[in-house]
């Protein structure tokens, strides 16, 4: 095979997972109009696994390109802004009229936003971590929802939802930070525990995956409030004690 043949496959290669990544939400989107909400909620997650990759396939095959972020954005768009919403909106959301609509929307928007502003900053932040909810993570979330409600039925779904799309849209507009894992390295030694615990949760996610991704997407979504939050209260502690002892140090004086 000539080098430029072979670069020209290589160059192809991320775009196929970002292809699959499309595919995935376009699919879930027609689930959702056929109420097939859980097969329309697997789609999502599936969506999220080919975005993983198309990233770490473009990295490691040395393939990026700026045709690739484009494109990797507008399915992202489809994806995880329209997929989740139009998910949403159809199983939940359209008792509440025009609010379940604008909550949809609202959802579908900051995702953009939230893409748009990425694009725009990604090169000034440390890659260990992203500003704002990444849009893949909220509408897993979204998608856990839904899979989770297919097996329990649990209780007021429609305003839990309601609540959770403005919530979740917020979350991707704001200023919170929330680990990347792109500085993570399988080569760095982990400790036994680590191991079991892994063991653990794949074992869990074969056995009850509604559970399992509940969990995984829950936590990571409500993390990055809750070490903002815990961050400031401690530096907010901090000044507290320095302005004491500055008192007493200037009372003794």
């Amino acid at each position: 095979m000539r080098a430029r043949d072979r670069n020209a496959y290589i160059l192809v290669l991320p775009s196929m997972f970002t292809t699959g990544n499309l595919f995935c939400g376009f699919y879930s989107v027609i689930r959702s109009f056929n109420h097939d909400f859980e097969k329309a909620a697997y789609a999502i997650i599936l969506a999220g696994i080919f975005d993983l990759l198309d990233g770490r396939v473009a990295r490691i095959t040395k393939s990026t390109s700026q045709f690739g972020l484009e494109y990797d954005s507008i399915a992202d768009v489809v994806s995880f802004g329209i997929a989740p919403a139009i998910l949403a909106y159809v199983w939940v959301l359209q008792p509440f009229g025009n609010v379940g609509f604008a909550a949809a929307f609202f959802f579908a928007a900051c995702g953009a936003l939230r893409l748009a502003r990425f694009n725009t900053i990604t090169n000034e932040l440390p890659k260990s971590y992203f500003l704002g909810l990444p849009i893949p993570a909220a509408a897993n979330m979204v998608a856990a929802a839904a899979i989770l409600y297919h097996s329990f039925h649990f209780d007021y779904p429609q305003e839990i939802m309601l609540v959770a799309m403005f919530a979740l849209g917020l979350l991707m507009v704001s200023s919170i930070r929330y680990r990347s894992f792109k500085d993570f390295d399988l080569r760095h030694r982990r400790s036994f525990f680590q191991l079991v615990l892994l063991v653990l949760l794949l074992a869990v996610a074969a056995v009850r995956p509604e559970i399992t991704l509940s969990i995984i997407f829950g936590y990571y979504v409500l993390w990055g409030p809750f070490r903002e939050g815990w961050s400031w209260g401690y530096r907010a502690l901090a000044r507290k004690k320095g302005e004491e002892a500055k008192e007493a140090h200037n009372e003794v004086r």
